[in-house]
C-alpha cells in the first residue's frame, strides 16, 4: 500500500490522496480535512486505505474531529468508516438518512458493490460498519457553520456540504482532474440509475451558492466554483444530445462504446483522456462507460427522449 500525500492548500484545509491497490488510481480518491472549528472530514475513502488515512491524520497531529461528513455511502468514498470512526469515537458520522441504515448494516451495500464493481470494490475492500449511536441524519446537523446541501444525481442520497468559501461537492459537480491542458478534465459521473432532470436541479443550487473555491473528491481544489459547475451542467446536456443520437442511428451494435467514441469527438472537456498513461486511462475508460450506461437508461425509460 502506498503512502498518502497530503497538501495543505489553505490555512485550514487539507488535501489526503489515497490509493487503492489498483494500476492508475494514485491522484485520483482525495479527503478532505478542515481542520476548523469545526474540525472535520469529508469522506474517509475505501477500507483498503483506512490505515493511510489514519497515518497522515497521525502525520498532522490530528487528534479530534467533530465530523466525518460523508457526500454518499458509495464503498469508495465511506468504506473505511467503520476504521475512521473508531479512532476519532467523538466525531458524528453524517450522511443522508437514506444512506445512514446500510451504514450500520453494510451487507447489502457490499454485495451490491461486487456486483457493480467487481474486482474493484475487491480492491477497495468490504466496507465495516458503524454503531446505530454513532450515525447522525445531516438534515438534523445543527452546525451554523456547514451548509447541508442535498444533491441526488450521483446517487439519490448524495449530499455536498459549504463551509466559509469552499463547496464540498463530493460527485454531484462530476469528476475533476487537473491537467497539463490550461483546462480541466472533466466528465459526468452518472451510474445508473440516472436521472438527469435531478441531477440538473442539484446543479443549480451549488451554482447558486456563493462559494469561490470547489473541493472535488475526484480530485482537487479549483478555484472558480461556478464557472465549472455551469461547464459541467453544459456537459451533461450535451451528452444528453450526443448519447441520443448515438442511439437513434441505425445499425449500432455497441451502443456504449459508440457513444464513447462519439464523446471522446465532441465533449472538449474530454480532451485531456489521450494524454493520461495507459493505466488512467484504462480507470477512466470503465468508469466513462458506467456513466454513458446511466444515461443510455435514462434515455430509454424517458418518453421521446430518442
Amino acid at each position: 500500500m502506498s503512502s498518502p500525500t497530503i497538501w495543505q492548500l489553505a490555512e485550514k484545509l487539507y488535501l489526503i490522496s489515497l490509493t487503492p491497490p489498483l494500476q492508475g488510481f494514485d491522484r485520483f480518491i482525495g479527503i478532505w480535512l478542515y481542520t476548523g472549528p469545526p474540525a472535520f472530514l469529508v469522506d474517509v475513502g475505501p477500507a483498503a486505505t483506512s490505515a493511510s488515512l489514519l497515518r497522515a491524520l497521525g502525520d498532522l497531529a490530528i487528534r479530534h474531529l467533530d465530523y466525518l461528513l460523508l457526500t454518499h455511502i458509495h464503498i469508495d468514498h465511506a468504506g473505511g468508516i467503520g476504521q475512521v470512526a473508531a479512532a476519532f469515537p467523538r466525531a458524528h458520522v453524517v450522511g443522508h438518512a437514506r444512506g445512514l441504515p446500510h451504514l450500520v448494516q453494510p451487507d447489502r451495500l457490499w454485495q451490491n458493490s461486487l456486483k457493480s464493481l467487481g474486482r474493484t470494490a475487491e480492491a477497495y475492500g468490504a466496507i465495516t460498519a458503524v454503531t446505530p449511536d454513532r450515525v447522525m441524519d445531516a438534515a438534523a446537523l445543527d452546525d451554523p457553520r456547514i451548509r447541508v446541501i442535498p444533491t441526488p444525481g450521483h446517487a439519490l442520497h448524495h449530499i455536498s456540504y459549504a463551509v466559509d468559501d469552499l463547496l464540498f461537492a463530493g460527485e454531484a459537480g462530476g469528476v475533476c482532474l487537473a491537467t497539463r491542458h490550461p483546462a480541466p478534465y472533466m466528465r459526468p459521473a452518472t451510474p445508473p440509475r440516472f436521472f438527469l432532470d435531478v441531477a440538473l436541479g442539484s446543479l443549480d443550487r451549488l451554482i447558486a451558492i456563493e462559494a469561490c473555491k470547489i473541493a472535488y473528491s475526484h480530485f482537487g481544489l479549483f478555484a472558480d466554483a461556478q464557472d465549472l459547475l455551469l461547464s459541467h451542467r453544459r456537459q451533461l446536456l450535451l451528452w444528453e444530445e450526443v448519447i441520443g443520437r448515438t442511439l437513434a442511428d441505425a445499425g449500432t451494435n455497441d451502443p456504449t462504446s459508440d457513444c464513447l467514441e462519439r464523446l471522446l469527438q465532441e465533449d472538449p472537456r474530454l480532451d485531456a483522456y489521450l494524454t493520461m498513461t495507459y493505466p488512467k486511462r484504462t480507470r477512466e475508460r470503465g468508469f466513462l462507460r458506467n456513466s454513458i450506461q446511466g444515461f443510455i437508461e435514462y434515455i430509454k425509460e424517458t418518453p421521446g427522449s430518442e
